[in-house]
């Protein structure tokens, strides 16, 4: 039987330079934030408590601002339309 520690999927987090130019908050705030994710990635509750987008209901500004990230040569094949 395995161990449940070992169902569990490691994950390599790098936040996007200029991903959080838009929050509106103080920087113990951001961090705060950050440290929250960081937190849900490691105990697996980020996936457990995520649910799947549809790309048409994105308001235009977010589908701009993914396409500007997936530019990137590496995310390339996932741009939106």
């Amino acid at each position: 039987m395995s161990d449940d520690k070992d169902d569990k999927k490691e994950f390599k987090v790098e936040f996007a330079p200029g991903c959080f130019d838009d929050f509106d908050g103080t920087q113990e705030e951001l961090d705060e934030f950050m440290s929250a994710i960081m937190a849900k990635i490691k105990d697996g509750s980020l996936l457990e408590d995520s649910e799947p987008l549809d790309p048409d209901d994105l308001p235009k500004e977010i589908i701009e601002k993914l396409n500007r990230f997936f530019e990137d040569d590496n995310m390339r094949s996932k741009k939106l339309n």
